[in-house]
């Protein structure tokens, strides 16, 4: 389950037993309060109108800091680097990584939904397809879900002053697409397509629990284990989501000490003795849900 929900980038013991997605940040040499939001790809935009205080936040706070700047995501400069970074550059192709019957079921897959040859598109990295594959597979699936509204890209939207991001296009880039050997790629892209109704359910169950700003089932549901190859690894646990908590944890203290900001990360990012919030509390600040 983790590694379909960390396609879309996408992901305890729980921090707070209240249902809650928005934060305030306070204390620890702070002049004036911040605030942390949790997000989700998936969700629609009427999830905004449930969230009590979120426009207050907004309104009190100078800048935005999303997981990366969304705004460089059009430049001809981060295209380019993505164009780089989702294909194989080895002599490895698709049809080497994946037997004749899965690249049958994979084509196949993305001939219908993607409108992809992979035969035309043999160097196209395997997680580079699981994250379209995910996608696709929602939109066929859920109605009223619309790609062109995505939650951090509105509240990127609506800052008065500075935007910015915790990590760079690039680095994501990296995440998605080199974090695991090409072989794993495909392992995880077979996963899914063999499962594909059972994971669109359980991404259903999450988008579910997100739109009740319940963090603790959404949790539960990233952690179920189906106990074979399929779940995810403890390093590919750490590099997706509590490796990049902790360096956030590093770098918001200053962010927030220059300006009140208003934090959007993936909600996954939040919960937990290795969530973001718990973090920050360690670090002595006061961290309360928005009522």
């Amino acid at each position: 389950m983790k590694s379909f929900i960390g396609a879309v980038l996408f992901i305890c013991v729980a921090f707070s037993a209240n249902a809650q997605l928005l934060w305030k940040v306070s204390g620890n040499g702070l002049n004036q309060p911040s605030y942390i939001i949790g997000t989700h790809h998936l969700a629609p935009f009427s999830i905004m109108d449930s969230i009590a205080g979120l426009k207050k936040a907004m309104n009190e706070t100078q800048q935005v800091y999303g997981e990366m700047k969304m705004s460089e995501m059009q430049s001809p400069a981060t295209m380019e680097k993505m164009q780089k970074a989702m294909m194989i550059e080895s002599d490895t192709t698709l049809t080497s990584l994946l037997s004749p019957e899965d690249f049958e079921t994979a084509n196949k897959f993305c001939k219908e939904n993607l409108m992809v040859d992979l035969n035309m598109a043999p160097k196209l990295k395997p997680a580079f397809l699981l994250n379209n594959v995910v996608v696709m597979a929602y939109i066929k699936h859920v109605g009223k879900f619309n790609p062109q509204e995505q939650l951090d890209t509105f509240f990127q939207s609506q800052a008065t002053q500075k935007v910015d991001g915790l990590e760079t296009a690039e680095f994501q880039f990296n995440l998605l697409f080199n974090g695991s050997s090409l072989q794993r790629q495909a392992q995880l892209l077979m996963c899914t397509l063999n499962n594909i109704e059972a994971e669109v359910e359980n991404l259903k169950k999450l988008t579910n629990a997100y739109m009740k700003q319940d963090l603790n089932t959404m949790f539960k549901i990233s952690e179920e284990r189906k106990g074979n190859q399929c779940d995810a690894l403890p390093s590919e646990e750490d590099a997706l989501i509590y490796n990049r908590n902790k360096i956030w944890a590093e770098k918001l203290p200053a962010i927030m000490k220059a300006a009140p900001t208003f934090v959007a990360v993936g909600a996954l990012h939040l919960p937990g003795e290795k969530g973001l919030l718990k973090l920050l509390k360690s670090q002595g600040y006061t961290i309360e849900p928005v009522k």
